[in-house]
Order: C-alpha cells, then sequence, then structure tokens
C-alpha cells in the first residue's frame, strides 16, 4: 500500500499548492511512481481541477493517479443534507485506487475559502484521518506580524492534535521576506522538535500574467504580440496628459485606457520602441470604443498585447486589480519560481526522513531530468552564456535564475538584450549581462590571449578583435576562472564552440582528443552513447579515449559504466580492417583502465539483449547489460542515436563535451528551451566535479589543432 502526505491548509489564502508542487519534485525524484489526489476541487468540474492537470503534464501522470473527487459545490450539498459520510466514503474509495498504483500519494486538502473556513478545516482533518494519513499543515503569513504567525502555527497545532491526527510538519507559506527571519525565531517548537520551514512570499508567483488577466475579464485581443506570459507589475490608467503618464510608466506595468486616447496608444509604443524607455507588460483598451483607424496599423506592430474591453475605465481597473495569480496557470515561469522558493527554504533531505519511501527501481527521463536540476543547485556553479541575442537562451536564462540553479552571465549588447528581453516578456532581474566589446575584461583577456597564441603569429590588435567575440570571450571567461562553464550553440555550430576551447584551454592530460556523449534517456534507464557529434573516423587510439572518456561521463551521472565497443561483429566471429581496429581499441582501453568493464568488438543486439548475449558471448560481464555504447565512427553513431530516439520515443540530452580542461558545451541550433536549461545542469555538474578536492590537478598539455 502507498504511503501518504496530507497537505492541508490552516489559515485561508496559505498558498499550499507551491507545497504541493515541491513535495511533488521532492518525492518525484525519491519513489518510482507517485499520485495527486485533491478530494474537493473548487473548479466547476471535478475532472477540470487546475493543480490536478499541471501536475498532470509535469509528471506525465495519468487520470488513474493523479484526480480528484468532487468539486466543492457537491461537497457542500451532501453537508448540507447530513450526509458527509459519503464524503468520506468516496474520498477513501478513490485514494484507495490511487494507492494501488503508487508508492506515495501527495493529497492536497481545501482552500479555506468563505464562510465556510471553520467546516472546511475539520472536514479536512476527518479526512486525513480517514485516509490515515499524516498531515502537513500550511500556515498563510501574508500581513501576519512574527508573533501573529508563531501563534497561528500553536494554534494549527493545537486543533489538528485535537482532530487526532498525525503531525507531519509544519510550514509557514507566503510570509513577507523582511520578517522570514524573524518568524523563524518567533516560531516554537513542536513535540518533535523538528524545525518548522518558513517561505517567503514570492513576486514572481503573486503577480498576475497577462494571460490571467484576459482570461478572468474575458478580454479580446486586437493587435499586438501573442506573447501573452508576461508579469504585470503594476496597472497605470491613463487619465492624464502624455508627458504625466510617461514620467509614471514603469516596466511591464498594464496600462488601461480609453479606447479614443490615441495619443496615449501612441506614446506607450514609442516607449517599447525605445531602448532607454519601459515597455509595458500589456494595453487594454476600454469602453467598448474602437481605436483610430489610423493607429490600429501601428498597435498591430506592438511588441505587447493590446486588448479590447467593452466595460468602462474605472470598471476594468478595478476588476483587474482583484485578478489572482496561480501557480496553477501552467506558466512555466510561475512554476520555476516556485520550485526555487520550495529549494531556497526546505531541507529535503530532513523532510524526507519524516517518510519512508521505497527505494526507486527505475531510472525514468523525467526522474533523470529532475535530478539534473537538483544535483546542479546542490553546490551552485557560475555558468557563462554568450548567445545573449536569442530568445530561447533568455527564457531559459529566467527559468533557471527562478529555479535558483545556478549564477549566469549573459554576453551581448545590454540594450539589444534587455529589447528582445522586454519584447518577449522575459525579465532578467539579477542576471549579469556583459558586453564583450566594452568590458574591461577584454584588454586583460586579450593580453592573455596574445600569450597563448603568440606561437601562432597572434599579436595584440588581432587578440583585441577575436575577443570580440562572444565564443572566444566566454570561453576565455572559463579559463580564467571568471565563471565555471560555458553553454554555446544554439545560434552557431559546433566548430564555434569547439575552437575556442581547442586554442587555450585544451585537453585534460593524457587526452588526445575531445569527443562527446548523448545520455540516451529510456523509459527505465539511461544509456550513454559517444561519439555522436564531434569526430567523423576517430582511430583506434581515439576511439580508446573516447570509451575512457564516456565512462567518466556515465559515472558522473551516475550511470555505473559497462562499454561495449561496436562494430558488425561479435568476438571472434568476423574479420575486415574495422572489426579489427574495433578488437585494437577495446585492449587500449583494457591496457589503460583495467578497472573498466569492457568488451569489444559486439554488435549492438549483443551488448543490449541478455538472451542474444547468452548465446553469442556467454562469459562476457558487459554483454546484453552493456550501459556505455561507443560508435567506431560518427555516422554510425549519429544516426543510431536519432534512430533510438525517434523509434522509441527516447529523450536524448547532449552532446555533452568531454576531454577538456573546462566544462564546455554545444547546443544543437534546433534546441528548445528546456534543451538548454538540461545541458546548464549538466554542465554546472561538470564543474562541480571538476573543482572537487579529489579530482587529479596537472598542468595543460598541448595538443596538434585542426
Amino acid at each position: 500500500m502507498a504511503r501518504g502526505i496530507y497537505v492541508s491548509a490552516t489559515t485561508p489564502g496559505s498558498g499550499k499548492t507551491l507545497v504541493s508542487l515541491g513535495l511533488a519534485d521532492a518525492l518525484h525524484r525519491h519513489a518510482d511512481r507517485i499520485g495527486f489526489f485533491r478530494p474537493i476541487t473548487s473548479a466547476p468540474d471535478a475532472e477540470a481541477d487546475p493543480t490536478v492537470a499541471l501536475l498532470r503534464r509535469m509528471y506525465k501522470l495519468d487520470a488513474g493517479v493523479c484526480r480528484s473527487a468532487m468539486t466543492g459545490a457537491e461537497a457542500r450539498a451532501l453537508l448540507a443534507a447530513g450526509r458527509r459520510e459519503e464524503i468520506d466514503a468516496r474520498c477513501v474509495e478513490i485514494y484507495s485506487q490511487i494507492a494501488k498504483n503508487a508508492d506515495v500519494v501527495i493529497v492536497e486538502g481545501t482552500d479555506l475559502t468563505g464562510q465556510d473556513a471553520a467546516v472546511e478545516f475539520d472536514l479536512n482533518a476527518r479526512l486525513a484521518n480517514n485516509l490515515g494519513l499524516p498531515v502537513l499543515a500550511v500556515i498563510g503569513a501574508r500581513g501576519l506580524t512574527a508573533e501573529e504567525t508563531a501563534d497561528a502555527v500553536d494554534v494549527a497545532r493545537k486543533e489538528l492534535v485535537a482532530e487526532n491526527c498525525s503531525l507531519l510538519a509544519m510550514m509557514v507559506n507566503r510570509a513577507e521576506p523582511d520578517k522570514v527571519e524573524a518568524i523563524k525565531a518567533a516560531v516554537r517548537p513542536g513535540a518533535s522538535h523538528r524545525p518548522v520551514y518558513v517561505i517567503p512570499e514570492i513576486e514572481e508567483i503573486s503577480r498576475p500574467t497577462v494571460a490571467e488577466v484576459a482570461a478572468n475579464l474575458g478580454l479580446r485581443q486586437i493587435a499586438g504580440s501573442s506573447e501573452l506570459e508576461r508579469d504585470v507589475h503594476a496597472i497605470k490608467v491613463a487619465a492624464m496628459t502624455v508627458g504625466n503618464f510617461l514620467n509614471l510608466l514603469e516596466p511591464n506595468d498594464l496600462v488601461i485606457v480609453p479606447g479614443d486616447r490615441a495619443d496615449v496608444m501612441v506614446a506607450s509604443l514609442a516607449s517599447a520602441f525605445s531602448p532607454e524607455f519601459p515597455v509595458p507588460s500589456g494595453m487594454i483598451l476600454t469602453g467598448g470604443l474602437p481605436p483610430d483607424p489610423h493607429v490600429l496599423p501601428f498597435l498591430a506592430h506592438a511588441p505587447f498585447p493590446v486588448f479590447a474591453h467593452d466595460d468602462d475605465t474605472y470598471s476594468t481597473a478595478r476588476t483587474v486589480s482583484g485578478v489572482r495569480s496561480e501557480i496553477h496557470s501552467g506558466q512555466r515561469r510561475k512554476v520555476a519560481a516556485a520550485m526555487g522558493a520550495w529549494a531556497r527554504n526546505v531541507d529535503e533531505a530532513e523532510l524526507l526522513e519524516r517518510v519512508s519511501l521505497p527505494r526507486p527501481a527505475t531510472m525514468t527521463p523525467l526522474r533523470f531530468l529532475h535530478e539534473l536540476i537538483e544535483r546542479a543547485r546542490s553546490e551552485r556553479k557560475h555558468i557563462v552564456l554568450p548567445e545573449g541575442g536569442d530568445v530561447r537562451v533568455l527564457r531559459a536564462a529566467e527559468i533557471l535564475f527562478r529555479r535558483d540553479v545556478c549564477e549566469l552571465t549573459l554576453l551581448g549588447k545590454r540594450s539589444a538584450i534587455e529589447e528582445l528581453a522586454a519584447a518577449h516578456g522575459v525579465e532578467l532581474g539579477g542576471i549579469a549581462v556583459v558586453n564583450p566589446e566594452t568590458s574591461p575584461l577584454r584588454e586583460e583577456f586579450a593580453v592573455e590571449y596574445q600569450r597563448l597564441r603568440a606561437h601562432k603569429g597572434v599579436d595584440l590588435a588581432r587578440a583585441r578583435e577575436v575577443m570580440a567575440d562572444g565564443s572566444y570571450f566566454g570561453t576565455m571567461m572559463v579559463q580564467r576562472g571568471e565563471v565555471d562553464g560555458m553553454v554555446s550553440g544554439a545560434a552557431h555550430t559546433t566548430a564555434n564552440t569547439i575552437r575556442p576551447a581547442l586554442e587555450f584551454v585544451k585537453t585534460r592530460p593524457g587526452v588526445s582528443i575531445v569527443s562527446s556523449v548523448f545520455l540516451m534517456l529510456l523509459a527505465d534507464r539511461v544509456l550513454v552513447y559517444g561519439d555522436c557529434a564531434v569526430n567523423p573516423e576517430p582511430n583506434e587510439e581515439q576511439l580508446a579515449d573516447i570509451a575512457i572518456a564516456s565512462a567518466a561521463t556515465a559515472a558522473q551521472f551516475g550511470v555505473e559504466p559497462r562499454i561495449a565497443m561496436l562494430s558488425y561483429s561479435t568476438g571472434g566471429s568476423g574479420a575486415g580492417s574495422a572489426v579489427e581496429q574495433v578488437r585494437r581499441a577495446t585492449e587500449l582501453v583494457r591496457s589503460a583502465r583495467p578497472d573498466l568493464a569492457v568488451e569489444g568488438p559486439i554488435q549492438y543486439d549483443a551488448a543490449v539483449d541478455a538472451s542474444i548475449a547468452a548465446s553469442k558471448m556467454p562469459a562476457s560481464e558487459v554483454a546484453g547489460q552493456a550501459t556505455v555504447f561507443i560508435f567506431p565512427d560518427l555516422n554510425t553513431g549519429n544516426n543510431t542515436y536519432k534512430a533510438v530516439q525517434q523509434s522509441s520515443g527516447a529523450v536524448a540530452v547532449g552532446p555533452v563535451l568531454q576531454g577538456l580542461n573546462k566544462p564546455i558545451n554545444d547546443l544543437s541550433r534546433g534546441c528548445t528551451v528546456e534543451d538548454i536549461v538540461n545541458t546548464v545542469a549538466i554542465t554546472a555538474i561538470q564543474a562541480q566535479v571538476s573543482a572537487s578536492p579529489t579530482t587529479e590537478r596537472t598542468e595543460t598539455t598541448e595538443r596538434k589543432e585542426p
């Protein structure tokens, strides 16, 4: 039977969904199968609960393990009819169905809204007891002093104990940021003496987005950008002259203006197109008044969405001010902010000690990717992204910053980056931006580059020119220790990323070649494929190098390396120059690293299928259970990884570069925002390993360059 946790609000507006989301992320990394259950939803339809929908999307949960039982209206009707036991019976039945197919189930109680808060508190306590679940109580601290919050924690404890509930943990959420430390000091320990975690109010979560405002008011978009994932920082009602209005306009303000105020519309557009002036998050034209036909063509090109609304300006502003932001709206940015807040303020290891969980038997793609983020966050590193002019890079940077994964530096002209970010509703506050052309570091880097490349005839003038290039500047930042790693390639070729690294970062001692692997995330395990991206026709020494480097990469990411040196022949069954090259490469690996499990030449089927391995290589410790696959050439490797990706639905993460002295990784030019986030996390983890005291430190060696 599954273990479960009942997340219960003890005060209205506690923001308990953030806690459920953080729990889901933590538990998903520590259990094979998680479930989520909302006994009573505030949605009008039990099948349309927004938190259920969000968790289904995020963790690929099916309706059998992630669902709601009934609506609030149904529950109130049953209570009014004196049929409370029917609520209990239905919830116990559905929970039992979910528990049969999950290792741990998160149950999220009701919101304690309206006049029924006391009834709901009692209902949640009773449901937790009937389901046999410990309670994680969430106290909302918004608007409370430290002393009032501490009293609220004490009251919640006493009331839950009075209801005979088993208390797993107490959490304070939505605390005013400047009161967090005072609240921690004021909160008194409970009987378990376990910590009470305090999570501050997160502006990125509490601010509504343009999409949420549009949905709540039923707005009609008539012009402008289709990007609605923009935070609304404030509302500005344009009821004054243009000069005064522009003086008050701030970045990401939502402008509300009568539909006949062409002057304000044009002024807002001018502000948005001027790098020195703020860009609104959106504009609402009120009163059902159509904009001047001469202005409408200009509005069509606005870098923010423009809506029409029939209500008057005052009514519209009042309604907008009442729009609540919700994490479950599905905005990646809000989810990222919630995950970051959880990670910064909750000790997961301590919390999960309170819940005994079975060890996961498999490694799913989703769990692997979530663990990447968690490992990167555990020891924050500094990563530079040279392609600040690519909106995908900006979106990824915002998500990484909000999730508190690592420190970031973007390269490019600040005005151009800020203009691009504002046009797409991306917020980069807290992320460093450096322009290589004007940076004080450029001269220092040029002097160093000229020194390192003097044997190639590079003079200082040429070095200054080279250091204006983002790839070279970013690579030198890594080389000089200004940052810990670099990720590039979203808008440039692999050669653009690797060439600077080969020129002065160089390969690690004893490594003759830079190579790459893809981490292939199958349904229940992770495999490592190399080299599928860099070296067209490696010789036997290079194949051996690639195998040893790939085994090290596999170990870095929790994959026990068992190396298959692939060929069209298994063992001694075939002959030919290609087979002999793989055989010699295998012997070189065994000679250099006798501790590694390696087999070759071996065919792919014998490497992965235990039954085939039993007939072809019965005595092998690798055959049938290989985890690291070394392809004989780039043609074979690149086509194989793509074939496996497309035919099996495997997730291919990479290419991950290996063999360099410092962590530098390449992106595909067709990469998604998620690809960039994952590659930055991988690079940060590589930087952690590079910085480890146990990592061998030796001088950089020269290598022959192309």
